[in-house]
């Protein structure tokens, strides 16, 4: 008997290859850059002349910028008006936000960057709204500028810098905080000098004072959990003594769990590197 083949009707073969893209973009997000491999960089450039005096690693290598992001969303908020001053506004914790213990309390904008909020991000992105908030990141320049978020979860203006869609590399991150620093932004003077202002400082050894955020996050696998193998930790920001002004953005995308948030623990061994750093570079 001959065996008739029943050839997929048009339609069905179009869902059949929509399926297949979809999977296929959800692994790609969730898996890009989680191979085994270590990833570290530090970066020093001289913000006086543009000079790079130390790239040191994978520094073109993108990851999701995590807390880093809230140098960027400062910001945003100050040039939209959503953010007022150092202080103001003061908004109370309220319990829908979910957010730990150590964060359910009434946060300013200098606690918010100095204690790392997400709850107070969250409420910046939902202000301003996705229409803004994707002019802001795309007019900033910001490393991929891509807000989708997760993929099928809608979640792009709470979440894309949460080891999601948003990816930036170290270069892009000192790139952005040149432009900041020279208030080459595409918003008002005063909103990048409060931004700058309202940045946690650190001083170390030989009159440097450090202006820096840290970020702190996991890779995801194949099936968009967190990865607690591969924690990937960020000190960016700059150091200043007197006139002079040194950016630096360091990365590591580690292959072994973490004890405890990796951007706090790469902030320490920079502050304590950086003296020794500038003068090896210096000669």
């Amino acid at each position: 008997m001959r065996r008739t083949i029943h050839k997929p009707r048009g339609d069905l073969v179009l869902l059949m290859w929509a399926l297949m893209v979809g999977v296929l973009i959800v692994a790609s997000t969730f898996s890009a850059n989680a191979g085994p491999e270590r990833i570290e960089c530090t970066l020093l450039v001289d913000a006086g002349t543009g000079t790079t005096l130390l790239r040191k690693g994978d520094c073109d290598h993108r990851a999701s910028p995590a807390s880093t992001f809230k140098l960027p969303l400062a910001v945003m908020g100050f040039d939209s008006g959503i953010l007022k001053s150092e202080t103001d506004p003061a908004w109370p914790y309220r319990p829908e936000f979910e957010a730990p213990k150590r964060d359910q309390k009434t946060v300013d904008p200098t606690i918010w960057e100095r204690d790392s909020v997400l709850w107070y991000s969250q409420e910046i992105t939902r202000r301003l709204g996705m229409v803004k908030f994707e002019d802001y990141v795309s007019g900033l320049g910001y490393g991929n500028a891509d807000l989708f978020g997760d993929p099928g979860k809608d979640n792009g203006l709470t979440h894309a810098w949460l080891a999601s869609s948003l990816q930036i590399s170290p270069d892009e991150q000192a790139a952005f905080v040149l432009r900041l620093l020279a208030d080459e932004l595409a918003v008002s003077k005063c909103a990048s000098a409060l931004a700058r202002a309202v940045l946690p400082q650190f001083p170390v050894k030989d009159g440097w004072t450090v202006h820096g955020k840290t970020g702190s996050i996991f890779l995801r696998n194949s099936k968009g959990q967190f990865d607690r193998s591969r924690p990937i930790g960020w000190f960016v920001g700059w150091a200043e003594k007197g006139e002079r002004r040194i950016v630096f953005a360091r990365l590591l995308v580690d292959t072994k769990k973490a004890n405890g948030p990796l951007g706090p623990k790469l902030r320490k061994r920079f502050l304590s590197d950086f003296p020794k750093l500038i003068e090896d570079v210096e000669g």
